[in-house]
């Protein structure tokens, strides 16, 4: 089957395509908006242009990520490299926030809902998408 031909349930494509909406619309907050982003999760960002740059680049990485997700909701022939990227993005998350907790000590209760929600994504995409498979 060539990748014009390849059919992609609607179920799996709404996952990937929401893990790649919530990926962007977050890598987008942090590049565009860092200080309110970081707000929300009760951090202050001083006003140093190195830190800022060192936040919004990844920002802008999780945002492009984001859109390559969504690129796959979209197109059944990108569908394979979103979804891994998406089982990626979210499970890297978790396990960096799982890092810190053991090495830094206990985040605040917004970290720790993000964690959750991260692998709860990851295991989603990662359980929704696991029976696809292409033929080429």
């Amino acid at each position: 089957m060539s990748n014009s031909q390849i059919t992609v349930p609607v179920p799996q494509r709404t996952i990937v395509g929401g893990a790649g909406l919530i990926a962007a619309s977050i890598g987008a907050a942090i590049t565009v908006i860092p200080n309110a982003f970081y707000a929300s999760y009760s951090i202050s960002i001083a006003a140093d242009p190195n830190l800022l740059s060192e936040l919004r680049a990844p920002g802008a990485n999780l945002a492009t990520l984001g859109l390559i997700m969504i690129a796959g909701a979209i197109r059944s022939n990108w569908f394979n490299l979103s979804r891994v990227l998406a089982i990626s993005v979210f499970f890297a998350f978790a396990v960096g926030r799982l890092v810190s907790w053991g090495i830094d000590g206990t985040p605040n209760a917004s970290i720790l809902i993000a964690l959750a929600i991260e692998a709860v994504i990851g295991s989603l995409v990662l359980l929704a998408t696991r029976t696809h498979k292409v033929s080429e």
